[in-house]
């Protein structure tokens, strides 16, 4: 088989389309850090309003997360079948909705339930707004850009300690205020989003070819069509199938994105929704010191992603997910390390922790959307979704009682071990996409290209 050639669209200018197309994609990561961090704010006054238990507590932290496992490995497939378009503006509906009724509710298992469903449609928006993201990008920003939508959801993450500090003093039920909202970000971005264009990659590959023909003039210029595209239908690869992710070369990229995803979510989840008990456990009082701490952190996260854009393109995919799994794993071991570690060099680790991991973990939407073909594209991404969320909805679960058990430093040991594993994944697995066309990075066909060894 050869080589797929990179059609003129790949190499495209940047227009005002683009930035547009990365900024209304971005309102979807945002809510997602938004509405999974601002529940740690307002577990402060929701735990005494509700006296929840500790494990009510963690089932509380673990409904989002669940129901983004759902909503990515379900809605990933809706988007193949049915398109990008549609799916990226209903569920914003839906975010919105939900976030309403989790702000109305008046018993636990109704903020549970509420919780739940605003994380299918948290995970919904995954695979629906970076897989059409990914299909317009030129390959010279795809990385960069596409990482710039999940940079966003530490903005969202930080964005949530800051108003939770503002609304403080607004009384016992402000928790009410705080999960409600998310919504009106929903909102915002929905209006943003409307007259967005189909995928034309989408199209072409449902065998719309006129509709695809249409976008590809308005989006890229009237000199543009079809073959400018850089790919043609596939037959081998069946339209909208789970089982195609995880069959020959396509299995081992989906096992490298669900571990490396799921390793880098697990510690960065357990800090941003915990990061009060964290900072508390080790002898951090007041309120300046705890929102003002877990808002620093949150923002370092973001600080992070900065340097982490441009090395994206500079040095590669591969390389910065090496760098950034190995400076976790050592930073997250050394309070464990340190006998009767104090406030500041804790907070110090967790703030080393926040940069290292937001210099990478904008990969877990860059890596999926390079390494799956049109075809697949949206349900590969929704299945790293939803496999990352296995283990991060277990370990925001198990936070409240590993703090209780094994402190601070403890439960960041674990996080150690999990960001070696990251490490051990990568080193096995992880290809290099960076300057490649969508064409070129996908494995298509019976017989695929192989992918790179630990050591290309």
């Amino acid at each position: 088989m050869t080589a797929p050639v990179a059609g003129p669209v790949d190499d495209a200018p940047l227009t005002r389309f683009h930035i547009k197309l990365t900024v209304f994609s971005s309102g979807g990561p945002f809510i997602d850090g938004y509405a999974l961090s601002i529940i740690g704010i307002a577990l402060i006054t929701l735990q005494p309003a509700m006296q929840l238990s500790v494990a009510e507590i963690g089932l509380l932290g673990a409904a989002s997360l669940v129901g983004i496992f759902v909503g990515g490995g379900v809605f990933g497939w809706v988007t193949d079948k049915v398109g990008r378009h549609t799916m990226y503006i209903l569920d914003l509906l839906a975010l919105a909705l939900f976030s309403v009724l989790s702000g109305l509710a008046t018993d636990v298992w109704q903020l549970i339930l509420w919780r739940f469903l605003l994380g299918v449609a948290i995970g919904a928006d995954y695979p629906i707004a970076t897989s059409l993201l990914a299909e317009f990008l030129p390959r010279k920003y795809r990385g960069r850009l596409l990482g710039a939508t999940f940079v966003v959801w530490a903005v969202g993450a930080a964005a949530a300690y800051l108003v939770g500090f503002l609304l403080k003093d607004f009384g016992p039920d402000v928790w009410r205020i705080l999960l409600i909202s998310p919504a009106v970000f929903a909102i915002v971005t929905l209006l943003c989003r409307l007259g967005t264009p189909e995928s034309p990659r989408w199209l072409l590959s449902q065998g719309h070819d006129e509709k695809a023909r249409a976008v590809v003039k308005k989006v890229y210029g009237q000199q543009y069509d079809l073959e400018h595209l850089g790919e043609t239908r596939d037959e081998s690869v069946p339209k909208a199938s789970f089982r195609t992710v995880f069959q020959g070369e396509y299995l081992k990229r989906t096992v490298f994105v669900a571990v490396f995803w799921t390793a880098q979510v697990i510690p960065m989840f357990a800090v941003y929704t915990f990061a009060p008990d964290l900072l508390a456990s080790f002898g951090m009082t007041g309120d300046a010191n705890l929102y003002g701490g877990s808002f620093l952190i949150a923002t370092l996260f973001v600080v992070g992603g900065i340097p982490g854009l441009w090395l994206v393109e500079k040095i590669g995919r591969r390389k910065l997910l090496l760098y950034s799994f190995a400076l976790a794993t050592v930073i997250l071991a050394i309070p464990a390390l340190i006998p009767n570690v104090g406030a500041v060099p804790f907070f110090l680790a967790l703030a080393v922790f926040a940069i290292a991991s937001g210099s990478a973990n904008f990969l877990q939407i860059v890596y999926p959307n390079e390494l799956f073909p049109t075809e697949v594209r949206a349900t590969a991404v929704g299945i790293g979704t939803a496999f990352s969320r296995i283990g991060s909805a277990a370990s925001t679960y198990l936070m409240p009682l590993a703090i209780m058990n094994f402190g601070g430093a403890g439960s960041l040991a674990i996080g150690a071990a999990v960001s070696l594993v990251g490490l051990i994944a990568t080193l096995a697995w992880a290809p290099e996409t960076a300057n490649k066309s969508l064409a070129e990075t996908t494995v298509r066909g019976t017989a695929p290209a192989k992918i790179p060894s630990p050591t290309a």
